[in-house]
């Protein structure tokens, strides 16, 4: 038998949403109508341009070139920045993977909210590196003074916004704060969601603070989660160390041409924000006249965080039971540390979706 590293932290498996196929299978409802909200997928699948240009790419007997140069480039002149500073992955979460292992000894210490994305402890605890949570108040919002506290003692600070789970935005000033605080550690802003906000983010920062990491994602407004393309702006001092570390040929050439095109389709990409943007109001206006149920905050995301105000459901029962209507959301007693029983993490997708939603949670709070 062989033993696995003994220096792998955790034992905790990622659990990512589950499929309308299941889901179909599983209850006997129809698999177009079951609603997806448990990824914080694009509902409109992939930029057609991005796809035209994956069905253009495949030629795939030769290597691809082993920095995603061309991918690169396309990425510097959208952000204003050189390719030098710009490094690609299998998503964000290759990425950070990198910056752990880049910028934090075995046993160093990493600095998260919690709740957040589980991967940020998950990969640091399983390269031995430790976690150091600070609770959001008691209701979820960000506890600045003992996150700026917690600063010194730390290597790495990561930090998302729009926040996962709970949608909500970062002030740029409280990130600039963070940066400030840290000095010689590095800042991650985990921008994911971002264009959902319908802001610019704290890209423009990168030329503020050479200790602050941005990252990126084509796995959600540009549809491409199926390819697996994320990407991080810093200075070159901090991109130079990971291109040494990073696998040499972690990105394909359909990873690359889809993700080049996506960039230039800028009208699909303002239709799913408006859209998006349209359909939140739509379903938080439906929640709000639901009395078993609120909203967490103010969310600028294409998720939002429902809290569960009945005490005599919890997030496991509301799960299972919107399973078996035919809803598929995020547990937050399973998905992300330290938020217990009380909440689910739900997706904004187009009307269908959100009606089937509403109808469910009603159903349930009539049957409760």
């Amino acid at each position: 038998m062989f033993l696995s590293n003994p220096t792998l932290g955790t034992k905790e498996a990622y659990v990512p949403g589950l499929t309308q196929e299941y889901v179909a299978k599983t209850y006997g409802i129809p698999v177009g109508d079951v609603a997806k909200l448990g990824s914080a997928e694009n509902p409109f699948g992939p930029s057609p341009k991005a796809l035209a240009a994956v069905k253009e790419a495949l030629k795939v007997e030769s290597y691809p070139e082993w920095t995603a140069r061309a991918l690169r480039e396309k990425i510097a002149a959208k952000y204003g920045y050189k390719p030098e500073q710009v490094i690609c992955g299998a998503g964000e979460t290759e990425i950070m993977s990198w910056i752990i292992r880049t910028f934090a000894a075995p046993g160093d210490k990493v600095l998260m909210f919690v709740p957040a994305f589980p991967i940020y402890h998950m990969a640091a605890e399983n390269e031995g590196r430790v976690p150091v949570f600070i609770k959001m108040t008691d209701d979820l919002d960000f506890n600045w003074d003992a996150y700026l506290a917690a600063i010194k003692d730390v290597r790495i600070v990561f930090l998302t916004n729009p926040h996962s789970p709970t949608g909500r935005l970062l002030k740029l000033s409280d990130i600039r704060r963070v940066c400030e605080a840290a000095k010689d550690q590095l800042v991650v802003l985990d921008e994911a969601y971002i264009h959902f906000s319908n802001t610019n983010g704290g890209m423009d920062l990168v030329k503020e603070y050479k200790n602050l990491i941005v990252l990126r994602t084509f796995s959600k407004v540009f549809g491409l989660a199926g390819l697996r393309v994320g990407f991080g702006i810093a200075d070159e001092s901090v991109i130079t160390p990971m291109m040494h570390l990073k696998p040499t040929w972690n990105m394909g050439a359909l990873q690359v041409a889809g993700a080049c095109a996506a960039l230039d389709d800028d009208e699909y990409i303002k239709m799913t924000i408006e859209t998006i943007a349209k359909m939140r109001k739509y379903i938080l206006d439906k929640i709000a006249s639901l009395n078993r149920f609120s909203v967490v905050g103010e969310p600028c995301s294409n998720f939002f965080l429902l809290r569960i105000e009945d005490p005599a459901l919890d997030s496991t029962m509301m799960f299972n039971e919107l399973l078996k209507r035919g809803v598929i959301v995020k547990d937050g007693s399973i998905s992300f540390i330290n938020l217990g029983k009380r909440y689910l993490r739900i997706d904004v997708s187009l009307q269908k979706q959100m009606d089937r939603l509403a109808w469910a949670l009603t159903d349930i709070s009539n049957a409760a």
